[in-house]
């Protein structure tokens, strides 16, 4: 064997040196390492995500970056993906399975936590948050999606969601733990969202799939999806300071068993377009799956488009769920209340005979013809017999005379038709109240999503009230 000399050992050391210093030094970019890992490729001041199956993996959204979807996203189970405060994530362009979208699996965590002054924003790649988009375009982009092992009143128990390809296992969700943790998200706006993945089957602004009641999610904006704004399937989320405004279909859309408890709703439909300000469900197959949907809805602000023919609020396929201290106003149709006929069968109707479905010390305004007949009626089906109706016609306006409703007394509320606008109400809303249950809701002195003696809570982190 050969000796090497000192001087080439020196260089032969100090070489492989900074061959492993430089195989260390953080790389700019990672540019397809594997065909299955997911890609965070940076650009200046961009990562893109490309998602290959791995998802995220546990990671933090940055807000000295800006963050970019090129696809749907996977927050995996076993994983907890974190955003700060400030952080903006956009979407890329794309229709079907070249949707864009965020969406956190079951077992997975999301901690996405803004502030008022520091909004986490979601917005379409076009949006350079200066008025490249106008505000009510949508469908520029997917949305966002928590899926949970909350229970669904649906068979099988466990389905794909919404939105995603049936093919992606990740969109599966249901389950029997209602008190699941999907994670925390607050002070979040999210923006002209709602793109088509198939015919009349898009991506809602907010999606909530099988969420449990331990999930915090407060302070959210919809804006200008081309869906939704807010869908709820099953479980128990619990939800406060949400806002719907703009969305091209419903304000806020529940079934398959949604229970959940939420406060502090606010919906504002465009006054060109939109569907109703609640379409509510109570299941898909079968009809009268177990358990019933019954949320509890508190301190509601629901603005319709008074020129577009549309419904306030549909409760059907045996839905039920309990309104109180709401304040609605400006929508051409009333509140309509599925029955049907049959000792065997379930509809909505039924729910309010049991005491599932409940219309309590709220304020309606410029609904229909601002009388409790024309505001809550039944929506008989083809077999309802014309006594059975008369009978049931009975029993709901005896109930509605009782139920301390209010139909023709204007809140004080402006509306988007002029400018500077506001949600906060004018005249006396604070009297008739309802008491508010023990838990998770905040026992305030008034109807409606707004304090009649304090500021605007949207103000500030809302494209609504930039």
């Amino acid at each position: 064997m050969k000796t090497l000399k000192s001087t080439k050992l020196v260089a032969l050391f100090l070489s492989l040196g900074l061959f492993l210093l430089a195989s260390c030094k953080p790389q700019e970019a990672l540019i397809e390492p594997d065909s299955s890992a997911t890609e965070f490729i940076t650009n200046g001041k961009q990562v893109t995500i490309k998602d290959h199956g791995q998802g995220t993996g546990t990671t933090t959204l940055t807000a000295d970056k800006t963050w970019i979807l090129d696809g749907m996203v996977f927050v995996n189970n076993g994983s907890t993906l974190t955003i700060e405060a400030g952080t903006i994530i956009k979407g890329k362009p794309g229709e079907g399975e070249a949707a864009s979208a965020l969406i956190v699996a079951k077992g997975a965590k999301i901690t996405a936590i803004g502030t008022a002054n520091k909004p986490i924003i979601f917005t379409a790649l076009a949006d350079d948050l200066n008025g490249s988009v106008a505000k009510t375009d949508r469908g520029l982009w997917g949305g966002v999606i928590l899926l949970g092992y909350g229970q669904l009143n649906t068979t099988p128990s466990t389905l794909n969601i919404e939105g995603i390809p049936t093919t992606e296992p990740r969109g599966q969700y249901g389950g029997n733990d209602d008190n699941d943790n999907s994670g925390t998200l607050k002070y979040i706006s999210i923006r002209h969202c709602g793109t088509n993945i198939g015919a009349d089957n898009e991506i809602n602004g907010l999606t909530l799939g099988g969420v449990g009641s331990q999930t915090t999610i407060e302070y959210i904006e919809v804006f200008a999806s081309n869906d939704d704004g807010f869908e709820f399937f099953g479980g128990m989320p619990q939800t406060k300071y949400l806002i719907s405004a703009y969305c091209k279909d419903d304000a806020f859309d529940y079934d398959q068993g949604y229970r959940g408890k939420a406060q502090f709703w606010l919906a504002v439909q465009d006054p060109e377009t939109g569907d109703r300000l609640g379409e509510f469900d109570g299941a898909d197959e079968p009809e009268n799956g177990a358990p019933f949907a019954i949320p509890e809805i508190y301190n509601a602000t629901f603005i319709g488009n008074d020129n577009a023919g549309k419904k306030t609020i549909t409760f059907r396929a045996n839905a039920g769920g309990k309104i109180f201290n709401s304040i609605v106003i400006n929508q051409n149709k009333g509140v309509d209340i599925e029955i049907k006929e049959g000792s065997t069968t379930e509809s909505s109707y039924k729910r309010l005979v049991s005491g599932d479905l409940k219309i309590e010390n709220n304020i309606f305004f410029n609904i229909e013809d601002n009388t409790q007949t024309g505001v809550v009626k039944l929506n008989p089906d083809d077999a309802v017999s014309s006594a059975y109706l008369t009978t049931s016609t009975d029993f709901l306006g005896n109930y509605v005379a009782n139920a301390k409703n209010t139909f023709d007394i204007n809140p004080g509320i402006s509306t988007p038709k002029i400018s500077n606008w506001s949600p906060v109400p004018t005249a006396d809303v604070t009297t008739n109240l309802a008491e508010y249950p023990s838990t998770f809701f905040k026992t305030v002195a008034y109807k409606g999503a707004f304090d009649p003696n304090a500021e605007n809570w949207a103000k500030g982190w809302t494209l609504l009230f930039e």
